[in-house]
């Protein structure tokens, strides 16, 4: 079993962390807009990768970085992809430093509708797994590390948890993870945030509309009145994954509950601001196992951490602190 390293960090679970916001960019919605809108994307070479699944439907992968280096496994948030803000950034501070990275994009969320009546849901661990084992058997790629953005965080640590020491990573880390999903869906249908529940729920009904105009849907579902997650989960998600409504959803699909169970060094980043949560939505001292740090930002949004002095030229604090992480320098 992996024990505590004093040299990583710190002995103890919980990191209080250093990060202090951009002085204009200080609230979490700013922070979280910022990061999610107005940041410019760096330009990448992207090679595209479809990987045929058993069940006849795909998985595309989209990579970048220098072909020697180490490969870090990207996992993106809810409607998300290789063009989101965050992977891109990411993948671009990972090349420069040497790493090749693959975004593994859950399915509906690549180059096209996947071809199955299912798409993706929070708790969809079977997918890092399949792609795992097709990399080094097929490719004969060892995955170093592993970084989960939001539901893909979601992902990654219930796939932690449940493999234990069986995952040949070496480490691990997440960003702004609804690790209580139905905290996550309570809080985004309050205040402002009732703006980014509006933004992607709008989003994954239209990929419903397209997707089930090439394909029959199973469900009878009037999807325009679908205005939550709340309902759009009970309604979408649930049925078409086997789960028994939403409740057994968020209950079965939720990464707090795994997180014990981690046997990989794992930095879990996360906004005590987080406007898509609420303040005691991550797991607790005692619930961290001995290869586990959380790091609390007082500030920093969702997906955000922006530092930088001058206004306008924002310092993207969170990738280095992966960086860091990734490297083993912390």
């Amino acid at each position: 079993m992996i024990t505590r390293n004093p040299q990583e960090e710190t002995a103890l679970p919980v990191i209080q962390s250093t990060f202090k916001p951009a002085w204009w960019l200080r609230g979490a919605h700013a922070q979280t807009i910022w990061s999610s809108l107005l940041r410019l994307k760096p330009r990448l070479n992207i090679e595209w990768q479809r990987v045929e699944l058993p069940d006849g439907d795909f998985i595309d992968l989209a990579w970048a970085g220098p072909q020697t280096g180490k490969t870090v496994l990207l996992l993106h948030g809810l409607e998300g992809s290789v063009h989101s803000s965050y992977a891109s950034g990411l993948m671009h501070a990972l090349g420069r430093r040497g790493y090749r990275t693959c975004v593994m994009h859950f399915r509906g969320c690549g180059r096209g509708p996947n071809r199955l009546p299912v798409w993706y849901h929070s708790g969809q661990s079977d997918e890092p797994q399949r792609i795992l084992e097709y990399l080094r058997e097929q490719m004969h790629i060892e995955v170093y590390a592993a970084v989960g953005f939001s539901l893909g965080g979601n992902v990654l640590l219930k796939w932690l948890g449940e493999r234990g020491e069986d995952t040949l990573l070496q480490r691990a880390a997440v960003v702004s993870v609804p690790f209580q999903l139905a905290h996550a869906a309570q809080g985004m249908n309050a205040g402002f945030s009732r703006l980014y529940q509006w933004y992607l729920t709008t989003s994954m009904r239209k990929k419903y509309k397209r997707k089930y105009a090439r394909v029959a849907s199973p469900l009878h579902v009037d999807i325009d009145k679908l205005g939550t997650f709340w309902q759009f989960d009970d309604q979408v998600t649930a049925p078409l994954h086997g789960f028994d409504g939403v409740e057994d959803y968020y209950a079965r699909a939720s990464s707090r509950q795994f997180i014990p169970r981690i046997r990989v060094p794992t930095l879990i980043l996360h906004a005590r601001d987080d406007p898509f949560m609420y303040a005691h939505t991550p797991p607790t001292p005692d619930e961290l196992p001995d290869n586990v740090w959380l790091e609390l930002t007082e500030h920093g949004g969702h997906v955000g951490f922006i530092s930088g002095r001058i206004p306008g030229l924002a310092q993207y604090w969170g990738e280095r602190r992966l960086l860091e992480w990734i490297d083993n320098n912390a």
